[in-house]
């Protein structure tokens, strides 16, 4: 359907150029007055729909469900935001606003999702849509990485004791999230093991949604992931050196590994698979490093070759080990039925680690046996 729209253009002020003189008049009291000044303002379109003009708030709201109901977000979004701005009165504004703001946030609109949510959030006192529109505007801000306002508004819903605890948890590890993508990883790691310690200590867990604590778990082990990387594997510093930072990579790696493991065993599907997948990649990325690191230069050609032959043992291991994990994520995901973006890569990982332990084990010329089975690997 074409949109009709009504131009006009609204001149504001005097259009004469600049600031100039036009003479100068008498006053009654003799005094004579200032040179009149005169400036120009650009011209300003003014833009209306007169389809929508038409429609009272009863048929805006109507076309807006439809719209919305159709997953056509862009009439949704117009037709919800002509009913919220020119119909200030109307029992269904509340509702135009904040379906509004779902239709933007649909077209990753987040400036404009924002706008209306803002004017329904009520993070303080709020209920009802004044308390979900208070976390549509925290994730407006995370998706606008205005992280430090999102952890504001996040910090007062998290610490309001007349909410449920289910709220506030929600609250409090979305708040550690945005810490951490805010760059404040020693403060995103007290927030969210604030938020565990609470949830451990219910008598009844069902008292709250597993998902965020799965998710906090997971978060966690993203911090320590993200230390992991910051760990660089060096040949040049010496083999010393070498050994040091590669000792401190794997413990940090286990750190990471612990917390995805109890992301697992809260038993929430969609973080389940997640905590899975990151697993696998770690020990993936640490055969990476390993695999293309050259030896140490003070080695002679001997003693790197000692030395290779070590390290293919340790890739070998850290290879059954991700694939080890990788099946027992898909096993997972195939048992709760969970589709993700994550069991996609596991596929995708298992069958390229599969291929790298086959290709390690074609490579060493004196083995007569087979390589190590994944089932080889104990389940934790």
């Amino acid at each position: 359907m074409s949109v009709s729209r009504w131009w006009w253009l609204a001149a504001l002020g005097l259009a004469v150029s600049g600031c100039r003189t036009t003479g100068s008049a008498a006053r009654a009291d003799g005094q004579e007055t200032p040179p009149r000044q005169e400036l120009q303002f650009d011209a300003v379109t003014v833009t209306a729909d007169l389809e929508l003009d038409k429609l009272n708030d009863e048929e805006l709201f109507a076309g807006g469900t439809s719209a919305f109901a159709a997953n056509d977000f862009k009439q949704a979004a117009r037709y919800f935001g002509r009913l919220a701005d020119f119909h200030p009165d109307s029992k269904h504004r509340r509702a135009a606003l904040y379906n509004a703001g779902l239709a933007h946030q649909r077209l990753k609109e987040w400036e404009e999702a924002g706008h209306r949510f803002s004017e329904l959030s009520d993070p303080a006192k709020g209920t009802g849509d004044a308390l979900d529109a208070a976390f549509r505007v925290a994730e407006t801000q995370y998706h606008l990485e205005r992280f430090d306002d999102a952890v504001a508004l996040l910090g007062v819903i998290a610490e309001r004791q007349d909410l449920p605890l289910n709220r506030r948890l929600e609250a409090q590890v979305q708040q550690g999230i945005c810490q951490l993508e805010a760059g404040r990883s020693e403060e995103a790691e007290k927030t969210l093991r604030k938020s565990l310690s609470t949830y451990d200590g219910l008598a009844d867990k069902d008292e709250v949604d597993d998902y965020f604590p799965a998710q906090a778990h997971f978060f966690i082990g993203e911090i320590y992931r993200l230390h992991y990387d910051d760990v660089k594997l060096d040949a040049t510093r010496g083999s010393d050196k070498l050994a040091e930072d590669l000792n401190y990579k794997a413990e940090l790696l286990l750190s990471a590994q612990g917390h995805y493991l109890r992301s697992i065993r809260v038993g929430n599907g969609y973080w389940a698979t997640a905590a899975g997948a990151q697993i696998g990649a770690l020990y993936e990325n640490l055969y990476e490093h390993m695999v293309n690191s050259p030896a140490p230069a003070e080695l002679d050609a001997s003693e790197a070759q000692v030395y290779r032959q070590e390290l293919r043992k340790k890739i070998r291991v850290l290879l059954t080990k991700s694939i080890n994990i990788y099946e027992r994520t898909l096993e997972t995901a195939e048992r709760i039925g969970s589709q993700s973006t994550f069991v996609d890569r596991t596929r995708e990982s298992l069958a390229k680690v599969k291929a790298l332990l086959l290709a390690d084990a074609e490579a060493e010329p004196d083995s007569t046996s087979t390589p190590p089975s994944a089932d080889a690997e104990p389940h934790s």
